[in-house]
C-alpha cells in the first residue's frame, strides 16, 4: 500500500481553503486504497521536514494554496529531500504563481491576454494606470484575493491603493467584458470548459468560489463548438508552455462581442486548483467520467519530483 502524505493548511491567505482540499483529498485518497498520512502545515517549516523525514512517504500530495504552497516554495524542499509530489515543479510553480512572467511565457507561445501595467501604491494612488473600467489585482496571490475591477464613475482608486496589501506592486489590467470560463487539465488532456455565473457579486470572486451557492458551473459550457474547442486548445497549450505536470486549471474570459468578433483572452493559469467540495476541477473530472477518488489516485500515480 503506497504511502502518501498529504500537506494542507499553509500559511497563505488561502489557508482555509487549503485545509478544505486537504480533508477532501485526505478522505478520496484513503477511499481509493493509500495509506494516508495528513500533515497540517503552520509557520513552523522545520516541523513539516521532521514530519516528512521522520516518516518518509513514497509520495506527497501537495494540497497546500497560495504563496509557499504553490509558487515553488514547498517544491524545492520536496526537492531537496528527494520525495516524488504531486502537481508542478519548481519551475512551473513559480511561473504560474507570478502574473507578469506568467503573461510574458503566454505572449511568447502566442496565447491570447490582454495588455497591463505593473504600477507602486503610489502611482495607483495619484492616477488611473489604464482606461477604465481596469483590474487591479496583486502578482502573486490566488483564488481572486485582492481583486478590485475598477468600473467607470468609482472612486475606490485610492482607498484600494492605501489599504494594498499584497507587496509593493499591483497589476493592472484590462478588463474583459463577457463570460468567465475555466478550463481543467490532466496531462495532456483538456477536460471540459465550464462557464461560472457568480451570485454573489459582480465577479468569480474569493467567496462566489468557495461559499456555498456562491456560483452556478455549466459544465459543458453552451457556446460555438468553434469557441469551446479554442478554449480547451489554449488551457493545454498554456499548461505546455508553463511546464506544468499533473493537473492545472486555466481562468478565462469570452468576450462575445459582435458577430464574427469573439474573443476568449487567458488570464491565468493555477497550477494547485482547488480539491473543494464546490472546486471546478473535480466537477470537471467527474463530467468526463472520472470520480473524485480516481482523479486524486491519478495525481499520485503521476507524482515526481525534480523540474
Amino acid at each position: 500500500m503506497t504511502k502518501v502524505a498529504v500537506l494542507y493548511g499553509g500559511k497563505s491567505a488561502e489557508r482555509e481553503v487549503s485545509l478544505s482540499s486537504g480533508r477532501e483529498c485526505i478522505a478520496a485518497l484513503r477511499k481509493a486504497g493509500f495509506d494516508v498520512a495528513p500533515i497540517e502545515v503552520t509557520e513552523d517549516l522545520s516541523a513539516v521536514i521532521q514530519a516528512l523525514t521522520s516518516n518518509r512517504p513514497e509520495v506527497v500530495f501537495n494540497a497546500l494554496h497560495g504563496r509557499f504552497g504553490e509558487d515553488g516554495c514547498i517544491q524545492g524542499v520536496l526537492d531537496w529531500l528527494g520525495i516524488p509530489y504531486t502537481h508542478s515543479g519548481v519551475r512551473a510553480s513559480s511561473l504560474a504563481m507570478d502574473k507578469v512572467a506568467a503573461k510574458a511565457v503566454f505572449r511568447a507561445a502566442g496565447l491570447p491576454v490582454v495588455e497591463h501595467r505593473l504600477v507602486t501604491r503610489d502611482e495607483l494612488e495619484a492616477a488611473d494606470p489604464l482606461p477604465l473600467p481596469y483590474v487591479v489585482k496583486p502578482v502573486n496571490e490566488g483564488s481572486s484575493v485582492g481583486v478590485h475591477i475598477m468600473l467607470k464613475g468609482s472612486n475606490r482608486r485610492a482607498e484600494i491603493a492605501r489599504d494594498w496589501q499584497y507587496g509593493d506592486h499591483a497589476m493592472a489590467e484590462e478588463y474583459v467584458p463577457g463570460r468567465e470560463l475555466t478550463v481543467g487539465v490532466m496531462g495532456d488532456r483538456a477536460l471540459a470548459v465550464t462557464d461560472i455565473i457568480a451570485d454573489a457579486g459582480t465577479f468569480y470572486d474569493y467567496e462566489s468560489k468557495y461559499a456555498a451557492g456562491g456560483s452556478r458551473h455549466v459544465v459543458p459550457a453552451v457556446m460555438p463548438k468553434d469557441d469551446y474547442d479554442r478554449a480547451l486548445d489554449i488551457a493545454l497549450r498554456a499548461h505546455q508552455a508553463l511546464g506544468c505536470r499533473g493537473a492545472s486549471r486555466a481562468d478565462l474570459r469570452f468576450d462575445e462581442g459582435a458577430e464574427g468578433n469573439r474573443r476568449i483572452v487567458l488570464l491565468e493559469v493555477n497550477t494547485q486548483p482547488g480539491l473543494t467540495p464546490t472546486s471546478l476541477l473535480p466537477e470537471q473530472a467527474a463530467h468526463v467520467g472520472i470520480p473524485f477518488p480516481e482523479l486524486c489516485a491519478w495525481m499520485v500515480r503521476e507524482a515526481r519530483h525534480g523540474a
